[in-house]
């Protein structure tokens, strides 16, 4: 299973946010100089973000965006869920798009099914906490991009 862009900077924008006080703000200019990414992808994630209620925005002068919730009551694999377009992981997956001719004998979409959520389940188990658990070094490092 492979992330797609889109749910990696969703993912590196709330780690971002998570290493600073949830009153503090933070731009996309400074998310986007600490991971040396783009900024014109990190405002359509950042959107995407806002409007599924993980971050806050503030538009303007002294604006920004910060995390809408602690860290503890982000789940990691509801991100990934809201974030990634598609979990069709082969052609079967697809109701629409399923032209494999194999597909009523087949039994790899079940396997690969079965290992699908049991990916996902792993990813239930942790919130953005759990990733913050070098919280101090991971801000350091950021820091030192933005510097």
């Amino acid at each position: 299973m492979r992330l797609t862009m889109y749910t990696d900077f969703s993912l590196r924008i709330l780690l971002y946010l998570g290493t600073k006080e949830r009153s503090e703000r933070s731009t996309i200019q400074e998310i986007s100089d600490a991971y040396n990414i783009s900024k014109n992808h990190l405002v359509k994630v950042a959107h995407e973000l806002g409007k599924a209620g993980y971050i806050e925005t503030v538009r303007g002068r002294g604006g920004g965006i910060r995390l809408a919730h602690a860290p503890e009551e982000i789940n990691i694999g509801e991100v990934i869920r809201r974030m990634e377009d598609d979990f069709h992981l082969v052609e079967c997956f697809n109701p629409a798009g399923n032209g494999c001719p194999i597909t009523p004998v087949c039994g790899l979409k079940g396997v690969l099914g079965k290992a699908l959520n049991a990916y996902l389940q792993v990813l239930d188990e942790y919130t953005l906490e759990d990733l913050l658990v070098n919280k101090n070094g991971l801000k350091v490092i950021l820091q030192q991009q933005n510097a």
